[in-house]
């Protein structure tokens, strides 16, 4: 790209992804408020069907509070084969529009068109066609945000919502994010957008009104994003060589547990999985972290980090113990457990990751 061209951006986004390919595979859903999971009193709702969240029913929602909210609510097991087949066909049809294609998860991704080799005379009609061809070979909907950056992309793509596109340009970008509430950004979670509401940051005008010394010193590293953001800034290029940088697995249990045997088998079990994974993408990390939810639903993490990777399921497994022992015994039973492995690194040693617990 030339000096002074403008980046063209766009951010596909599939509407209500899981729950639109069951309602697709099965007629008797469509128009109908449907929950893909388990509706069992355990159960998380993974995704939710635009008729479900006219309800209030949304994701990682416990399936009892869904069922509350929306009695008439079908519940569905998913079926992620199906979503990863039905993902790939829609990253082939990007194929055909650009290289430079960043997928975000099986139903988002960005893709930079700057270099027009469909020759369509804008990236409005490019994302029009990307639409359109989704929607004719998967039967399924999309919407897509247009813009010079990838912030004001993923923004723009919730804007018309579901089935539609909007495009947000160089010379409105600033303006339009001075309008928006602070909760909408990229990168500005419930927390921090609490805090900023503390603060008296409700909207992009407000945060760019504060100085990058005020923004420092109550965000730290953080600040010099939310400096950029505010005035419409992101130079951060679509990478289509975005690797994974963790993997992660985890469980509800049936009912809350309080017995130590009990909740490491759980641990155990998720470490196996996630062992599962770096065996075959022969990816190992030096960081293992073991993530517990309690019946009252607080939430914790233990992690440690080895100067070496995790290179066998044994070594996985005993890190995986030493952490969650870390936090038993409880009186307050654990609802869910999950491990992660993370910190990959660049070029592998080859070490054997040491024993925890002091063993030689």
């Amino acid at each position: 790209m030339a000096p002074g061209d403008v980046r063209k951006i766009i951010h596909i986004d599939m509407d209500a992804f899981f729950a639109s390919v069951e309602q697709r595979d099965a007629p008797e859903l469509r128009g109908k408020p449907v929950a893909v999971g388990h509706g069992a009193s355990r159960g998380v709702v993974a995704a939710a069907s635009y008729e479900a969240r006219e309800y209030g029913v949304r994701s990682a929602m416990p399936s009892v509070t869904a069922i509350r909210r929306c009695p008439e609510l079908v519940f569905v097991r998913p079926r992620f084969d199906v979503y990863r087949a039905v993902s790939q066909q829609i990253h082939a049809i990007f194929a055909e529009y650009t290289d430079l294609i960043q997928p975000l998860s099986l139903d988002e991704a960005y893709l930079d068109v700057t270099e027009n080799r469909m020759g369509l005379a804008t990236a409005w009609a490019t994302a029009k066609a990307i639409r359109a061809r989704i929607r004719e070979e998967t039967g399924l909907t999309a919407s897509a945000g247009i813009s010079y950056n990838k912030f004001l992309a993923k923004l723009a793509s919730d804007h018309r919502k579901p089935n539609g596109q909007f495009a947000v340009t160089p010379d409105m970008g600033a303006d339009w994010v001075a309008t928006l509430p602070v909760k909408r950004f990229h990168g500005v979670g419930p927390v921090t957008a609490a805090k900023m509401n503390r603060l008296g940051i409700e909207t992009g005008a407000d945060l760019r009104a504060q100085s990058m010394e005020f923004l420092q010193r109550h965000f730290g590293s953080s600040a010099q994003w939310y400096h950029a953001i505010a005035r419409g800034e992101d130079d951060r290029p679509v990478n289509p060589n975005r690797t994974r940088k963790s993997s992660g697995s985890e469980t509800t249990f049936r009912s809350d547990l309080t017995d130590p045997a009990e909740i490491e088998a759980g641990v155990l079990g998720q470490a196996d999985s996630v062992w599962d994974w770096c065996e075959k993408a022969q990816r190992f990390g030096r960081t293992v972290t073991v993530k517990v939810k309690f019946a009252d639903f607080r939430q914790i993490t233990r992690s440690r980090s080895q100067p070496a990777p995790v290179r066998t399921q044994a070594a996985l497994r005993e890190a995986s113990l030493a952490l969650i022992r870390g936090v038993l015994p409880t009186q307050m039973g654990i609802r869910l457990v999950g491990v992660t492995v993370s910190n990959f690194p660049s070029e592998e040693s080859g070490e054997e990751l040491p024993l925890l617990g002091g063993a030689a």
